[in-house]
């Protein structure tokens, strides 16, 4: 049986996860409703890999006996002044998760807990990527600047993302 105070902190993480799904939704929308299908595409990719992260949580609380909790998203965003804007505050956002994750290190760390220690070291492997690749997105779209021909190019490349599904970890 899993710790109460990690249970907990699982159940919150379930939430933010859900939290980043929702934003990436709502950045892809915004994305689609300026011509921007490339930087959609990219951000629905997003959207799904971050269901995953939600799911992965859900289903090792529900391994080790604990209770999901699942609660109310709150609203995110459905503007931002420009691409550049949006991907500022994407890398913002995964920052925040981020401290999320390592403060579930912590308490893993402080409860003697090992499974979930062992879970959340792919979560921080995960995170120092998501956070290269705000990084780099951000560093090309301030070399763009305003040239249109660059932002169209990069919305290309950023076409060609495709989403890979975790693989199915349940029993």
């Amino acid at each position: 049986m899993i710790d109460k105070e990690i249970e907990e902190a699982i159940n919150k993480q379930i939430n933010e996860e859900m939290y980043s799904a929702y934003l990436y939704l709502s950045m892809s929308g915004y994305f689609e409703n300026i011509g921007l299908k490339g930087f959609a595409n990219w951000m629905y990719v997003q959207y799904q890999e971050e269901m995953d992260h939600a799911m992965k949580f859900y289903r090792y609380l529900i391994e080790r006996g604990g209770r999901v909790k699942l609660y109310a998203i709150k609203e995110p965003p459905h503007e931002w002044n420009s691409p550049l804007h949006a991907f500022e505050e994407t890398l913002k956002h995964e920052k925040h998760i981020t401290q999320c994750i390592n403060n579930l290190v912590d308490l893993a760390e402080k409860k003697k807990d090992r499974a979930t220690f062992n879970l959340l070291q792919w979560y921080v492997d995960e995170q120092v990527e998501e956070e290269a690749n705000d990084e780099e997105i951000i560093q090309m779209l301030k070399m763009i600047g305003d040239h249109g021909h660059g932002l169209l190019m990069l919305d290309r490349e950023l076409a060609r993302r495709t989403y890979t599904p975790l693989v199915n970890e349940e029993k």
